[in-house]
């Protein structure tokens, strides 16, 4: 069995247009990723809406999610996390735009959340 290793700190990507999405590890019904964002938040009127769940934590930077039907926003600093059950509608209010925010994602198979 070979070991694999790495830091989600290591190589941020600073500057960039687009949020960049690095797979980490896949299973069948899991998949853990690194995403880092530099200012970018979700279009105007556009929703996330998955059939898996997925949970989150901000490693670094910060970041405001909005849920469909609730008031305000779930603003998140590094080592806070939120779970985002199967077809939890949700966005991206912002990002830092001062520094990357680096997010570890775990996606997992709907049905269970």
């Amino acid at each position: 069995m070979a070991l694999e290793h790495g830091s989600l700190l290591a190589d941020v990507p600073v500057n960039l247009a687009e949020e960049v999405f690095q797979p980490l590890l896949a299973r069948p019904g899991l998949k853990i990723e690194r995403i880092v964002s530099n200012g970018q938040a979700s279009p105007e009127g556009f929703w996330y809406d998955s059939a898996d769940g997925e949970w989150v934590l901000v490693v670094s930077g910060s970041a405001a999610l909005e849920i469909e039907g609730e008031a305000g926003q779930h603003v998140i600093r590094p080592g806070d996390w939120l779970h985002l059950p199967a077809h939890c509608r949700h966005r991206v209010a912002w990002t830092d735009e001062a520094q990357p925010t680096v997010w570890l994602a775990v996606h997992y198979g709907g049905g269970d959340s």
